[in-house]
């Protein structure tokens, strides 16, 4: 998810917000379904077909297509919103976290590991490894504690990968115990945090993805680019006494960070649903085709375009090749109605809207 916020330069004010909702992991399963389609049939087909893996090269900077969806989804709201706004600079964050320097905190000596930010770049990093709740008892909304795993007394580190968050009171049951002595009964927990310890962080790994790709379209644009780490927003953010949302992390980006008036709490939620697919063929699990689409848009309309019925009122469209069309109203109800009777209200753009 990417928060977004216009902020007035010269007040502080934060006019405007929204939070954006990639669809990241539905292309990667779209296009893993479309690989195992291709295979089952090119198998049935050509089954000693030579392969041909070894005669593909990517291009310098080449993004898988669920992270190249993030950094054209980003472009697209900043375009729209120049359009509206006199957009004069943008603060954005370069790095979700520092992950070279969590991996290891000595890299840069003690006056690093001293530093008033490496704090909040460790706990926040952590917060959202754990999703904010102890990882041995699963407490949530209680004061959590930063715990090592292995103890630091019996040869423990300060790696990132040997930390994990615990509320109070499991911190000081476990005290110096190995986590194995300390989870012995709960074998399936010790299972569980063994693995999330060593686990990447997923979102942060795609953030630090896209990030030079993203800061590149941005400046050719021709505006003011600044650029902060998490670590940063979160003081900003703390300083302010604000809440964490995603949008309030957007206006705390950046060292010019000013004091902020929320003239807004209801951020616009946006969603990317796609345009729909282009597959003209319905294909069985076989890969072999069994009906086809058709061609669209259908008389003028396509799935997702918002309308206005004569009787039915508003509701969204889905178009049929014969004569009835579908219109879902905000209730989930289902009515039949004929193309002739409706009024567009918002042709579909890709995107779902609604307010918190």
């Amino acid at each position: 998810m990417t928060g977004i916020a216009l902020v007035n330069e010269r007040t502080g004010t934060v006019v405007w917000a929204a939070e954006l909702t990639h669809r990241g992991d539905m292309i990667r399963q779209k296009l893993e379904k479309r690989r195992v389609v291709r295979r089952n049939r090119r198998k049935h087909k050509t089954r000693y077909r030579p392969a041909r893996f070894n005669n593909r090269k990517r291009p310098n900077g080449w993004l898988a297509p669920s992270l190249q969806h993030r950094v054209e989804t980003a472009m697209t709201w900043v375009k729209r919103l120049r359009k509206y706004c006199p957009i004069t600079d943008i603060s954005m964050e370069l790095v979700r976290f520092d992950m070279q320097k969590l991996r290891n905190p000595e890299i840069s000596g003690v006056s690093y590991q001293q530093g008033v930010l490496f704090g909040y770049e460790l706990r926040e990093y952590i917060l959202t490894k754990w999703r904010h709740q102890c990882a041995y008892c699963g407490a949530k909304e209680v004061p959590l504690e930063i715990e090592h795993i292995h103890p630091k007394s019996k040869g423990g580190s300060d790696r990132v990968s040997n930390l994990a968050i615990a509320c109070h009171k499991c911190n000081q049951k476990k005290g110096d115990k190995h986590v194995e002595q300390f989870l012995k009964k709960k074998p399936e927990v010790l299972k569980r945090l063994l693995a999330q310890a060593k686990a990447p962080l997923r979102d942060a790994a795609a953030v630090n993805s896209t990030r030079w790709a993203l800061y590149n379209r941005l400046k050719e644009t021709g505006l003011a680019i600044e650029t902060g780490t998490g670590g940063l927003t979160k003081y900003n953010r703390t300083l302010q006494g604000l809440s964490k949302t995603h949008w309030l992390d957007a206006a705390c980006v950046g060292k010019s960070t000013p004091m902020l008036k929320i003239a807004t709490t209801q951020p616009l939620l946006i969603t990317c649903k796609g345009r729909g697919g282009r597959q003209k063929a319905v294909v069985n699990k076989y890969g072999y085709p069994i009906s086809h689409r058709p061609l669209k848009p259908i008389k003028g309309w396509q799935t997702g375009d918002i309308t206005k019925h004569q009787v039915y009122g508003i509701g969204r469209i889905t178009p049929r090749s014969r004569g009835s069309f579908v219109l879902t109203k905000s209730d989930k109800t289902q009515k039949s109605v004929k193309p002739t009777d409706l009024k567009p209200v918002s042709r579909r753009d890709g995107y779902s809207y609604k307010w918190v």
